[in-house]
């Protein structure tokens, strides 16, 4: 990646995003945090609530020195991830909430919201699946 761009990074509140963001930074880039709450109701008594993910991933864009949004994609979730895991769910199967959360949430809900901030790219400290195809490398 070669000059100053704007990259917007999903920021967790854990420390892979928080790193991601911090390097990215040091690099010289403009970075902007994205917190994504992908749930409406939470229960602010169980360990790690959206609350105080969403407080964590505050707190590290103030010591980076990012701007940071916090951005509501349950109705998103809600459509296109949990709707299909329960319809999958009843007819007998095991789906894996996570697999369809990573195409249509972080790499699809998220990476519009990204474009409409005018990023040139995202980044999170998440795990990609890669493929390599006529010398060109993809994220899955």
């Amino acid at each position: 990646m070669t000059g100053k761009k704007r990259i917007v990074v999903g920021m967790s509140g854990g420390v892979d995003s928080s790193v991601t963001a911090w390097l990215l930074k040091q690099q010289g880039h403009e970075v902007i945090g994205v917190f994504m709450q992908n749930w409406e109701d939470d229960n602010d008594d169980e360990y790690c609530s959206i609350k105080q993910d969403a407080l964590d991933a505050m707190s590290v864009a103030d010591i980076v020195g990012i701007d940071m949004e916090i951005v509501n994609f349950a109705k998103e979730y809600k459509d296109r991830v949990f709707s299909y895991f329960l319809k999958e769910y009843s007819a007998g199967r095991t789906p894996n909430p996570d697999v369809l959360c990573n195409a249509e949430i972080k790499f699809k809900a998220f990476l519009d919201y990204a474009l409409e901030l005018g990023a040139d790219c995202i980044a999170t400290g998440h795990y990609a699946r890669k493929m390599e195809r006529d010398g060109l490398h993809y994220l899955m």
